[in-house]
């Protein structure tokens, strides 16, 4: 059994949580190098934190209402995060912009994963915006958040086709497929220092050698993939 400590994560949610969910399973896995161990959400009814406590990990709702503006409640999750004493913060679907306080305090540890090929289409409706831009490829980033929203060093992406008729609801359920594969590959970049932020960038430590997982992922954070390629 390895004496390696694995490593502390904490998942910030809004709703449900689907990445989240992606997140726990990969981490159920006693070879990953992270543990989640706590998940707070913004909203006390966010279907995301039964699914923690189904998994037995420590639930908190930090309820944005309860709090006259938002440095108050930010100084709130703040606090429910010095508790859990985070290696990594991941953001799945946290429906909150954070204050360069917040981002400061994190600087490195705390990633995101957004729903289009960044730098394209940051912010929202990016299933409408490629579909009108006429993209024939679209896909997800997940990168390292900084004070400007969106516009963190790149982490790992993952690439699906626009396929003909495709509306915004069709694609959005697709790519969320690559989604829930992404985000745990991308996250073990940070937890086993393939990948770290340096004076603003994303610095690959180790050049591993490019092959196909059994998920279809390749090790390098750096190729774009297709989560639809199909398998024999």
């Amino acid at each position: 059994m390895s004496s390696v400590r694995r490593k502390r994560i904490v998942v910030l949610i809004s709703g449900r949580g689907s990445n989240m969910k992606a997140l726990i399973a990969a981490s159920m896995d006693p070879a990953y190098p992270g543990q989640i161990v706590g998940v707070i959400a913004n909203k006390p009814d966010a279907p995301g934190l039964d699914t923690a406590r189904r998994h037995d990990i420590a639930a908190i709702a930090v309820d944005q209402k309860a709090y006259e503006n938002r440095e108050a409640h930010e100084a709130a999750v703040l606090a429910a995060l010095a508790e859990l004493d985070p290696d990594i913060v991941c953001l799945a679907g946290y429906m909150r912009l954070l204050s360069a306080t917040f981002v400061q305090r994190y600087a490195g540890r705390l990633i995101n994963i957004h729903p289009s090929l960044l730098p394209l289409f940051p912010g929202l409706e990016t299933h409408e915006r490629a579909l009108a831009a006429g993209m024939r490829i679209h896909g997800c980033t997940v990168h390292f958040v900084t004070e400007r929203m969106d516009e963190g060093p790149i982490i790992a992406q993952a690439a699906i086709a626009v396929e003909a008729g495709d509306t915004p609801d069709t694609l959005s359920e697709r790519l969320l497929r690559a989604e829930h594969r992404l985000y745990p590959h991308a996250l073990k970049l940070i937890l086993d220092g393939t990948v770290r932020m340096t004076n603003g960038r994303a610095v690959v430590e180790s050049r591993r050698r490019v092959s196909e997982e059994p998920d279809g992922l390749p090790e390098s954070p750096l190729m774009l993939v297709s989560p639809d390629a199909r398998r024999g």
